[in-house]
């Protein structure tokens, strides 16, 4: 029995617990900033309103202060949005914790001063000097894994015995947990593969968007290469498999249907999805200056398209 710390209310830090707790783990979530979420946990019978369900009654919710970082986890999640990653980077560094972190959040950074795209591990260590990190990647969509659907997912570090000795504290006979050493690579496919979601949603057809599967997998094997990561992490749970179920059934695709239609950006957002988050819009935003000056357009035409219909706000126009 450990005891984990889930940093992030949302969908799927919440989702995340159940496993936890069926694996017998002594499990505290607690949420920075989301009123409606910590409105969610503290709530007696837990209901999560994104999940539509209620949280074990064993779960714990605590609110967020400086104090409960300083209390002894054996594991921390981090299940922030991508924008949350400095805000916790910089209490993780202040109380210089030591405890392995587990990081479920999705995304890159783009450093501007040193004009270079980071992982989320990268970011930690570097800005905050945190060490010890893993990630949870793969096809996991949060209202599934609350219902306790079978779900495999890759737990990523450079020592696979660190990853594996999370793996035991986690999996369930339904949490299905693979290993990889290739932080960088799953890092960048479980990024990009919210931006690629988008255009296959754009297709009007399932003719289209299977094309445009086929080319968004050619696009992500080039840009993983590019940043350094392994080709064979593009055929696995982070690459095609979470691309899958993104364009199956995720806002990332949502939004590009939308956008195949017709729609711009802000339009859509604004008419269709006002109170949702679209990864791939924070993603492009975060990223384009690096990819429109770094990366050859002509490797990437989807990637270039997407980007620049979300930073102009123009109408998508895709060529293949």
């Amino acid at each position: 029995m450990k005891k984990i710390l889930v940093i992030g209310g949302g969908a799927m830090g919440s989702a995340f617990t159940i496993p936890c707790i069926e694996n017998k783990n002594i499990v505290t979530i607690t949420e920075p900033y989301n009123n409606i979420f910590i409105k969610n946990l503290s709530s007696k019978n837990k209901f999560h309103s994104a999940l539509k369900v209620s949280l074990p009654k064993k779960l714990k919710f605590r609110k967020f202060s400086e104090n409960l970082l300083k209390e002894k986890f054996d594991l921390i999640v981090i299940a922030l949005s991508l924008p949350g990653i400095d805000f916790i980077g910089k209490k993780l560094k202040k109380f210089k914790i030591k405890t392995p972190i587990l990081v479920l959040t999705k995304g890159l950074k783009y450093e501007k001063k040193n004009k270079k795209i980071l992982t989320i591990p990268e970011q930690l260590k570097k800005n905050y000097n945190v060490s010890n990190i893993s990630i949870l990647k793969g096809p996991c969509l949060a209202k599934e894994l609350a219902k306790k659907n079978q779900t495999n997912v890759i737990i990523a570090n450079k020592s696979i015995k660190k990853a594996q000795q999370i793996g035991k504290m986690i999996s369930t006979s339904y949490y299905l947990i693979e290993f990889s050493k290739d932080v960088i690579g799953i890092e960048v496919c479980s990024a990009i593969k919210n931006i690629y979601s988008m255009i296959i949603g754009a297709g009007q057809s399932l003719n289209a968007s299977s094309n445009l599967f086929q080319k968004s997998v050619i696009e992500m094997k080039y840009l993983t290469k590019y940043f350094k990561g392994q080709e064979h992490t593009i055929m696995g749970l982070a690459g095609v498999g979470d691309l899958y179920v993104s364009a199956a059934g995720g806002r990332n695709s949502k939004m590009g249907s939308y956008l195949g239609k017709g729609y711009t950006f802000k339009i859509a957002k604004k008419r269709f999805m006002p109170y949702d988050t679209v990864e791939g819009e924070q993603l492009a935003k975060e990223i384009a200056p690096f990819i429109f000056k770094k990366v050859s357009k002509r490797k990437i035409p989807l990637m270039i398209s997407l980007l620049k219909t979300i930073i102009n706000n123009k109408r998508l126009k895709i060529k293949v």
